[in-house]
């Protein structure tokens, strides 16, 4: 008997990758419409220059390796208050993934 296995992290044949649909599902979105998750301490801001949906796949597949230098070098961490309430100030749009439970946002370039 023979057994075709599929790795967990590749999609099945005809489904779009973890990329493809992280892509698809990210968005601008008004810093407002972001204060439920900021409230529950689920926001974190990732540091222009960085591919957004590069490190979203990398913390949807638990991958220490990429995520933990950019935590490391403060290119990736939680929003703070002072951060919140500048971008509430402006209500800044940003780009937006989410990743659950966490949401990943980056000021655009």
């Amino acid at each position: 008997m023979s057994t075709s296995s599929v790795s967990p992290n590749e999609p099945l044949p005809g489904e779009p990758s973890l990329h493809e649909t992280l892509n698809a599902q990210t968005a601008k979105i008004p810093w407002s419409e972001l204060q439920r998750p900021f409230a529950s301490g689920a926001v974190f801001e990732l540091a222009k220059g960085n591919d957004l949906v590069k490190v979203a796949v990398a913390l949807a597949e638990d991958d220490a390796a990429t995520i933990s230098p950019l935590v490391e070098s403060n290119a990736m961490l939680k929003v703070e208050d002072e951060r919140a309430q500048q971008w509430a100030q402006d209500d800044t749009v940003l780009w937006c993934v989410v990743v659950a439970p966490y949401v990943l946002v980056q000021e655009p370039e």
